[in-house]
């Protein structure tokens, strides 16, 4: 495979979990999200540290807030060498991180519908229909808005990805091996099927950053996907 899909989920309490994860794993994968919980505790600075190891950063912040806000905090993040980073997919807020971004090399995700959320809570939310059809109307607004790609669960990747098109980004969490538990994700799929649908990243944590050997969970992974090319990923930035 030439191109490894894994984004490994940091998502742990403190900087020194992620720090023994990232050395267990090695470079197995380069990829890692930090999250609210990591950010949180561990801030900017484990970003800086994870970058100054040569690894990929997906901040995983799913930004949500008046645009002038929005619009600066990407400004900021676009500064720090971060390559992707989330915001939710709602037009104005998509809008101010684009313009935030300006022409960092930073790629914007938008965040369509949280795996975690079924048919009765996206009714709460007002909306009357599928979680597919939800998803598939926030990705075509991501589209126009500018961004680079969407977030969305396996189960809605063939559909998001034949309306996106080939080349922007598609990044699936709720990705579980068979057998494995679901946790609190409501809408999974086996890493080899979101590949097969169009997915080109795979967001993974539990599976890997709680066994008892994270770097055998990595090589297991790798194994299962096996020549399934992912979609979409382009070319890492220099």
């Amino acid at each position: 495979m030439s191109h490894n899909p894994i984004i490994i989920a940091l998502d742990v309490e403190t900087a020194a979990e992620a720090r023994t994860l990232v050395k267990q794993i090695g470079d197995r994968a380069g990829f890692y999200k930090v999250g609210l919980e990591l950010f949180a505790t561990a801030g900017p600075e484990m970003v800086r540290e994870l970058i100054g190891q040569g690894k990929d950063v997906f901040l995983d912040l799913k930004m949500y807030d008046i645009p002038e806000t929005v619009k600066r905090a990407a400004a900021q993040v676009a500064r720090t060498g971060v390559r992707f980073l989330t915001v939710h997919a709602v037009g104005s807020v998509m809008h101010a991180a684009v313009e935030g971004r300006a022409g960092a090399g930073l790629k914007l995700l938008a965040v369509t519908v949280l795996t975690s959320l079924g048919r009765a809570d996206v009714e709460e939310q007002g909306f009357r229909g599928e979680v597919a059809e939800l998803v598939e109307q926030r990705a075509r607004l991501a589209m126009g808005c500018g961004m680079d790609g969407v977030v969305a669960s396996p189960l809605e990747a063939a559909a998001v990805r034949g309306i996106v098109g080939p080349a922007p980004i598609l990044v699936t969490p709720g990705v579980r091996s068979a057998g494995v538990g679901h946790g609190d994700q409501k809408r999974v799929a086996t890493p080899a099927q979101a590949l097969r649908d169009g997915a080109s990243y795979l967001v993974i944590g539990r599976q890997i950053t709680r066994d008892a050997d994270p770097a055998a969970a990595v090589d297991r992974l790798l194994e299962e996907i096996g020549e399934v090319q992912p979609c979409g990923a382009g070319p890492r930035p220099a």
